[in-house]
């Protein structure tokens, strides 16, 4: 595969619009924290859509500015002089251009499709005003994060999504596993963020020693040659690490299956739009970091494969149907992680987009599952909900063909193009360890789909007399998103099936452009692959599930006892809690009773009752008595006396 660097920029557009794009949903949180609940439910979910529908259309005309002007064109709005000291200068400056265009879009569109859903889903909690402000308050913070110019300003947003992820994760704070879910998460973050602070501090030392002081994306990536390779190395393994905790790879994605402890519609925000796309964005932003680290990229790359078949392999045995879908997400991350480390940045970015399509879908149709189950989750309790949820069903069967690779469909192109890319890069153990990945997708989706709608209803009389369809404020969201995931890869049309691939030209300006150097045929080869595996996980899956749950019985006999392992997603939890929670506990403990207690409080003690002592002497000879003090002065010339005449 031959990589093409980015083709140099034009002179940014200033405009002065892109500003209020994050600004817009910050102006509801104000309205919500102001008005709280005195406002009413309606006028609240007004507000709450409303500011995120107009952040939605000021991205769509950034967005037309770009795909209507010339290769290149890149609007920049210098709000202010944020940092100023000595030569360094961070300015609050947002820039648009063709990759943060996409992105601002798929963020403002999806998200507003979200909030629309959560009118419905949450319109029975007491707290519906506090989640909606945190809600629009994880929109600004990502919209902030894609817009910014330079990775300070960017980090101001990779800090707010944390903090709003704790928030969501916890939003149902008096339940101790729910906030324990989001403590984790929290927790879990700042692991990563470390690291991505240590490696933007390492870029600024060097940059500033090279003569090009400053953190803006441009002058990284157009100055990374003057900078020594090992500090190249170094910094992007370091932002990579911050990305593996945003974006949920090994080791640190142990927080986002936990993160379904909160609503549902923060799960599709959380796994769709925003968060986990955070360490995708970020490296293909600095394409021209990573491009001058090949060392770096390898380790990408094969993070990313080996995430993407773990967590599918994980996926396979949940029975939550949010712990399903949470995995999924994992390991379609790991695909896009796969693209960026064998250089097919564009490729990477087409499955950030078709993923938040059809993966939002399955988020908001499992929700509305549970909306008309009654909090229901587990799928073994369920079945047969094809006919008495008819839109839920066939909206979430489109998303679940798109994730699983079935051709015509968008998950199916940008797959293809990622499975593509890595065989050409010629990484052929990474491109099977995708197919197989590729294959356990289809399964697991496919036991979802066949366990949750299709048999016999398995959660008893009761609770099948009270299922119901939901409302069509969470209907109308799954139709579009449906749309969308069955329609959305067709910009991605790759060359050998007589299409352009738009996406990959639009977005060559910014992340470069890769140029396939095997043969059609291979392609073509490639292709039957990826879509025979997928269609073998289909049948599979079908013929395991059609007669409901006892389809894990024959699996975890097959398997043996790596069922139980995959159920228990390998035990990682407890292995953390081993060799990390405990002992840091241990020692705090320990730090606490004997060296704070004994050494700390035992030395301030000690000193306190030397004082005490002391001064309990002095006040012998401080009685007030002119004989004492004469005695004390007779004593005293007559010591001195005694001295002299010994030295002498």
């Amino acid at each position: 595969m031959t990589m093409h660097t980015p083709a140099p920029q034009e002179a940014a557009l200033v405009v002065d619009y892109l500003r209020y794009i994050p600004l817009a949903p910050l102006v509801g949180v104000l309205i919500h924290l102001i008005l709280g609940q005195r406002a009413g439910r309606a006028v609240t979910n007004i507000v709450a859509c409303s500011v995120v529908y107009v952040s939605f259309m000021l991205a769509l005309n950034a967005f037309w500015s770009i795909y209507t002007g010339t290769p290149g064109t890149v609007l920049s709005d210098h709000v202010y002089s944020w940092i100023s000291a000595g030569e360094v200068s961070v300015d609050f400056s947002l820039k648009v251009d063709a990759l943060s265009a996409l992105m601002c879009m798929i963020v403002t569109g999806v998200g507003f499709l979200i909030h629309v859903y959560s009118t419905g889903y949450m319109w029975h909690d007491p707290d519906y005003a506090r989640f909606f402000a945190y809600l629009n308050l994880f929109t600004a913070a990502m919209l902030l994060l894609v817009l910014a110019d330079n990775l300070i300003l960017m980090f101001v947003g990779w800090e707010g999504v944390g903090l709003c992820s704790y928030l969501l994760i916890g939003f149902w704070y008096t339940d101790m596993a729910k906030a324990s879910a989001g403590k984790k998460a929290f927790l879990v973050n700042r692991i990563g963020d470390a690291a991505f602070l240590i490696g933007a501090f390492m870029l600024f030392w060097g940059l500033a020693s090279a003569g090009h002081p400053g953190l803006s994306f441009a002058n990284i990536n157009a100055n990374v040659d003057a900078l020594p390779h090992a500090l190249v190395v170094g910094a992007a393994l370091l932002l990579f690490v911050g990305a593996t905790g945003k974006s949920a790879q090994i080791p640190l994605f142990v927080w986002l299956p936990d993160a379904m402890a909160g609503p549902t519609p923060v799960s599709a925000l959380i796994h769709a739009a925003t968060m986990v796309t955070a360490g995708i964005y970020m490296v293909a932003r600095l394409n021209g970091l990573y491009m001058a680290a090949p060392e770096a990229m390898n380790v990408v790359a094969v993070i990313g494969a080996t995430t993407a078949l773990m967590a599918a392999t994980i996926g396979v045995a949940q029975t939550d149907i949010k712990k399903v879908l949470a995995y999924s997400t994992v390991s379609q991350l790991g695909y896009m992680f796969l693209a960026l480390g064998v250089g097919a940045f564009g490729a990477a970015v087409f499955h950030v987009m078709t993923h938040a399509f059809f993966k939002a879908l399955l988020f908001l149709g499992a929700g509305s599952v549970i909306h008309g189950l009654h909090e229901e989750q587990d799928i073994r309790k369920m079945g047969g909900l094809r006919s008495k949820m008819p839109h839920t069903y066939w909206t979430f069967a489109v998303a679940t063909l798109a994730i699983a690779g079935v051709p015509g469909l968008s998950g199916f192109f940008s797959k293809d193009e990622i499975l593509a890319a890595t065989f050409d890069h010629g990484n052929y153990g990474l491109w099977a360890m995708g197919v197989m990945a590729a294959g356990l997708t289809a399964f697991y989706m496919t036991r979802l789909t066949v366990l949750t709608f299709f048999g016999e209803f398995r959660g008893g009389a009761q609770a099948e007399s009270r299922i119901h369809e939901s409302p069509g404020s969470m209907v109308l969201p799954l139709a579009v998103l449906a749309v969308l995931a069955a329609i959305g890869g067709y910009v991605g049309v790759p060359h050998v099936l007589g299409g352009h691939n738009q996406i990959g030209a639009f977005l060559a300006p910014v992340v470069g452009h890769h140029e396939f150097q095997i043969s059609a045929a291979t392609e073509y080869a490639l292709m039957a692959v990826s879509v025979g595996v997928a269609f073998a996980g289909i049948f599979f899956a079908w013929r395991l599930y059609r007669r409901g749950p006892e389809g894990d019985k024959v699996l975890s006999d097959w398997l043996t006892g790596g069922y139980e392992g995959m159920a228990g997603a390998y035990f990682l939890d407890d292995v953390y809690d081993a060799l990390v929670v405990r002992p840091i506990r241990r020692t705090s403990e320990w730090l606490w009773r004997v060296f704070d207690v004994e050494v700390v409080d035992g030395l301030a003690n000690g000193i306190a009752s030397a004082v005490t002592n002391i001064g309990g002497v002095w006040r012998r000879w401080a009685t007030g008595n002119v004989q004492h003090y004469l005695l004390t002065v007779l004593i005293g010339v007559a010591a001195l006396v005694l001295a002299v005449t010994v030295r002498s």
